[in-house]
């Protein structure tokens, strides 16, 4: 047998002298390649074609951890790598090359596989070539599997026809075949998609081709992630609806954490695609940024958000846009505008000067806040002034969407404040002075718990408004037989001038006139949501479990040292002692003012949660500072800036007793362990990865100052708020942008982050394991919006862990235990909790839990009015957006996008 061979591409062209002549009537080719991307992407030879077994195994660079999570998310991090490329670029390039490798790997011959990055072997490449006669020969070198590797670079080839050489390099393959994965179906539909791309133009599009055509090459999906199955579905009703109607009124009340944001985007972006008209985004004022993020991010685009306070307009670059003054937030230099709703509650001069035009869609995020005054007085149960605002500006528009995971806080009429506004400029949500705009009658009706006792009575609960044809077959009888369009909804015919036959089909339907209505009403029509559990039971979104600790239950010493007493934390007498006095402030700022509201648990909140916030806000009070860190506090803050001498001496006690030497907190000793000792499982929590919560950022810097010290070489991340973001090392700050800490979190760089509920909305975090709450907000959707930051899609545990921290015998604690005791199912933790503690609920603590049960009470008889329509058939089809071939040009996107209002 002829020893080792040489070939260097110096002396002559490697794929004529060595790859050709070897490939040439052979039966069997395996290889050990490259980088999967370049490896594959050109083993596209002629010679290949007639080759009846090709495997390829290349690598990725994945992390290892990447690797163990779920199939989903394993091959979207993959597909982020493949579409790294730009895709007109490669289309223009490369297309034959993206045809022919289809066409391999569709017959069959071709495999591929792909292992993690721990097998390294970039420069340990090799394959064996077997003849028809059985012969076999193995070579070695730097190759690339290209064609370009072979015939144009240097490269070095050594080959060994040996049994022995033979032998080991397959023993190498078999290894490195047997730990990898088939190349995803995702990616192989990818290179289908590559090779057909053809640009379009928007004048070429019907309106349900227009999605795919405008997202198939976003950011979104070329990283590999998706709109989810009932994200592409609300896109579809909003254009069912748009056809139907030429408006669209929606309520997406969607759980926290399944993407409303996305859902409503997209939208937003179709509809303007489409010549709808200008898009108005409004939100709290600290979701205005993270809207603007995620618009940019993951759908590329361009926005503008109003600061109120410099009034100007700020693109998503940090770009100020000049303005002549208030008057200019009617003149906004893109098509979409972000603007927060503080200033509408605030009743800003903007206000007069945004109802002063018209909209194609306007969206009202957290749109909850948008109701009736509460409390007592002359205003009492009248619109606030973002309810008030809101049925003004959708008169003004063509399409309305409302998202809020909580539609119903406390009563079940809010729902229908929030349809209101739908109906306003679009009668046929709840038709003109119809049944249905009455809550309290329409409720049994939609429960199905009382139904029309006769025909003539059915109909008039039908005729206002009348359901679109598509409904049901007798809807789209009535209306042929009535000559209406789907356009007109409100129908003056009497029962008795129907068509007999219409009429019979009534009486027909009467027997189950319950069920009928039920599934035919128009509070479903125009209300989506969908519930995780319902997710998570079709297969849409894997479970993740939650194990909620301390366990009210558990034994001392299950957590070793840390002194847990049910589920309180105790505190030494420092903090008794001031946390009396912070009560004595309470009680006297309660009695000073009846305006107080909630600012009279202020001080209590803030000490609950640390004594470095419970010391800093008592100063700060005494010291006549502004408590600016929370901006709903601003119109109120006036009430706090003269104390009474009580007052005062309860604030001075506070300070003295937690300014003691022996004043030492307990929750930094509490996450430390958590942190650094195996409390819970085989590894501490810092080996997951952990997201440290809460509500304020004294809290958030005194811990990250506490960790850094314990651990002086950990990276410590703090997420809060513009210009108070960056990175703890060694004692050291470092300011950096909130964008660089999620890169850092999202590749493995960064594992431990304490931040601010600023980091509650748009931020994945995923690759965190556990979750410490350092304080709890008396606001049990907030905590749900922590908890999804990690109990998300792609998480790498099966049952993620979170640790809730409150010092016993507080207010917190009684608070705490009320809500635990409705934290039993481990998949559901918090949704169906309110999405406020009222004040007087606060105020009556010993009957807390009835009113919550009062509430959960109230909450269900809408949940099962409405069970059946918010659980919307959704069905996980190929993702056809994905695979796209007619797109339209990015520039295209972006030159109806940056026009001027």
């Amino acid at each position: 047998m002829t020893a080792l061979h040489r070939f260097s591409s110096r002396l002559q062209p490697l794929d004529r002298t060595f790859l050709e002549d070897r490939l040439q009537g052979a039966v069997a080719y395996r290889r050990i390649a490259g980088y999967f991307r370049s490896s594959i992407l050109e083993l596209v030879g002629e010679s290949l074609s007639t080759i009846p077994t090709i495997q390829v195994v290349c690598n990725s660079d994945l992390d290892p951890q990447d690797w163990q999570v779920s199939r989903r998310a394993r091959e979207a991090a993959l597909l982020d790598r493949w579409q790294e490329a730009d895709p007109a670029l490669e289309a223009a390039l490369y297309r034959p090359q993206y045809r022919r490798l289809y066409e391999l790997l569709r017959q069959g011959n071709l495999q591929i596989r792909v292992v993690p990055a721990q097998q390294l072997f970039l420069h340990g490449k090799a394959g064996v070539i077997e003849s028809t006669t059985g012969h076999k020969t193995c070579f070695l070198g730097s190759v690339n599997e290209s064609k370009r590797a072979f015939s144009t670079n240097y490269e070095l080839l050594w080959e060994d026809p040996t049994p022995e050489g033979v032998a080991w390099v397959e023993a190498e393959f078999a290894a490195l075949w047997e730990m990898g994965i088939p190349l995803p179906e995702v990616i192989i539909e990818q290179i289908h998609r590559i090779g057909d791309r053809q640009e379009v133009k928007l004048i070429d599009l019907a309106p349900p081709d227009l999605p795919a055509a405008s997202l198939a090459e976003s950011p979104l999906y070329r990283r590999g992630e998706t709109l989810q199955p009932w994200q592409r579905d609300f896109v579809a009703l909003f254009l069912e609806h748009r056809e139907t109607y030429d408006q669209v009124r929606l309520l997406l009340a969607d759980e926290v954490g399944v993407g409303k944001t996305l859902s409503l985007a997209t939208a937003a972006l179709v509809a303007n695609l489409l010549g709808d008209g200008s898009v108005l985004i409004l939100c709290p004022a600290p979701l205005t940024l993270q809207w603007q993020t995620e618009l940019l991010d993951k759908l590329a685009i361009p926005s503008v958000v109003w600061m109120s306070q410099g009034k100007y307009w700020q693109d998503a670059q940090g770009h100020i846009i000049r303005t002549r003054g208030v008057e200019d937030i009617a003149r906004c230099p893109v098509q979409i505008a972000i603007v927060s709703t503080g200033l509408i509650i605030q009743q800003s001069p903007e206000c007069e000067v945004l109802l002063s035009r018209r909209y194609g869609t306007v969206i009202l995020d957290e749109a909850h806040r948008a109701r009736r005054r509460r409390g007592i007085g002359q205003k009492a149960g009248q619109p606030n002034h973002l309810l008030d605002f809101m049925q003004q500006i959708a008169q003004r528009s063509r399409h309305v969407l409302l998202g809020t995971a909580t539609p119903i806080q406390t009563q079940v009429y809010e729902l229908w404040d929030l349809l209101g506004i739908l109906n306003q400029g679009a009668g046929f949500v709840l038709g003109t002075y119809s049944r249905w705009q009455i809550w309290e009658n329409t409720l049994p009706i939609v429960k199905g718990e009382q139904f029309p006792p006769t025909a003539r009575e059915m109909w008039e609960w039908l005729q206002n408004p009348l359901p679109p044809a598509k409904e049901h077959p007798i809807f789209s009888a009535i209306r042929l037989q009535l000559g209406l369009d789907d356009k007109e909804y409100r129908v003056s015919t009497g029962f008795a001038s129907l068509p007999c036959f219409i009429q019979t089909r009534l009486e027909v339907e009467l027997p189950a006139a319950s069920e009928f209505l039920y599934h035919h009403n128009p509070i479903v029509r125009h209300t989506v949501v969908r519930r995780r559990r319902t997710l998570e039971e079709k297969g849409l979104l894997e479970r993740v479990g939650v194990i909620v600790h301390p366990q009210p239950d558990a034994p001392l010493g299950t957590y070793g040292d840390v002194p847990f007493m049910g589920v309180g934390l105790m505190a030494n007498y420092t903090f008794e002692r001031a946390y009396a006095a912070a009560e004595e402030f309470s009680h006297a700022l309660g009695q000073r003012t009846r305006a107080a509201g909630f600012l009279k648990t202020i001080l209590l909140q803030r000490l609950c949660s640390s004594f470095a916030a419970g010391r800093i806000t008592a100063t700060k009070i005494l010291n006549h500072q502004s408590l600016d860190e929370d901006s709903e506090l601003a119109p109120a803050t006036s009430i706090l800036s003269d104390p009474t001498p009580a007052e005062q001496q309860a604030l001075e006690q506070v300070i003295a007793e937690l300014e003691r030497p022996e004043a030492r907190d307990p929750k930094h000793a509490a996450v430390l362990a958590f942190l650094t000792q195996p409390l819970t499982d085989a590894q501490p929590w810092l080996e997951y990865g952990c997201i440290i919560f809460s509500q304020f950022y004294d809290t958030v810097t005194a811990v990250a100052t506490a960790l850094t010290q314990a651990l002086p070489t950990e990276l410590i991340a703090v997420y809060a708020g513009v210009g108070k973001s960056g990175l703890w090392q060694g004692g050291q700050f470092t300011s950096v942008d909130r964008e660089a800490i999620k890169d850092g979190v999202k590749h493995d760089r960064i594992r431990l982050v304490i931040a601010t509920d600023a980091a509650c909305e748009g931020l994945n975090l995923q690759t965190l394991g556990t979750l410490i709450n350092v304080d709890l907000p008396w606001n049990p959707s907030r905590l749900e919006q922590r908890l999804g930051r990690i109990k998300r899609f792609g998480q790498r545990r099966p049952t993620v862990e979170m640790l809730n921290l409150v010092y016993h015998h507080t207010l917190d604690e009684k608070i705490y235990e009320a809500l635990s005791r409705r934290m039993k199912d481990r998949y559901d933790i918090f949704g169906s909790l309110p999405d406020t503690l009222e004040d007087e609920w606060i105020d009556n603590i010993e009957e807390l839990e009835d009113l919550m049960d009062k509430y959960l009470h109230l909450r269900q008889e809408a949940r099962n009015a409405f069970e059946l329509r918010y659980e919307r058939h959704v069905s996980d089809d190929p993702d056809q957006w994905r695979n796209c071939a007619r797109v339209l040009a990015r520039q295209d996107i972006l030159n109806v996008l940056s026009q001027p209002w």
